[in-house]
């Protein structure tokens, strides 16, 4: 079995998500499912099959994040230092065209969010950064084209 890599805060944030699925809303969506069944005729009944859709989406869900902590290797950033890009790192970088900043944590793919800052690692910004230290030149393949960015800080937290 292959490890998938998480934060210690990702896989927190996971584990809350499966509690919640499994404590509150798979209770909830059996219920609403008995009382569409009270209503009659199951098969016109709109919000019997909204809830069983419901339901499978639920339980697809707990099953995914049920494989995901079971294989997950929790790293804790706070515990790494260092000036070399590695998992869990947060790193400041400057597009060389437009001089943009940008800071970006690298996390797993299960807890990647770009809106947050939070870049999964198998992203080609990350896969371009893992190794590199404060300094460096990172080439980069994107939409736009290659970008070429400057690695300005790292840090652990």
């Amino acid at each position: 079995m292959e490890l998938i890599p998480l934060t210690k805060e990702g896989y927190t944030r996971l584990e809350g998500e499966l509690k919640n699925l499994k404590s509150v809303q798979r209770p909830a969506v059996i219920q609403a499912i008995a009382e569409a069944r009270a209503h009659g005729d199951l098969s016109e009944n709109a919000e019997y099959h909204a809830a069983r859709e419901q339901q499978s989406f639920i339980e697809g869900r707990i099953q995914e994040l049920e494989a995901v902590i079971g294989r997950a290797q929790v790293i804790d950033p706070a515990s790494m230092s260092g000036q070399t890009v590695k998992f869990g790192a947060t790193v400041t970088v400057v597009d060389e065209e437009t001089d943009d900043e940008e800071t970006y944590q690298l996390v797993g793919d299960y807890e990647s969010d770009t809106e947050k800052g939070r870049l999964s690692i198998s992203a080609p910004v990350a896969r371009a950064l893992i190794g590199k230290a404060v300094g460096d030149l990172v080439k980069v393949k994107t939409p736009k084209g290659i970008r070429v960015y400057e690695i300005l800080d790292v840090k652990y937290k």
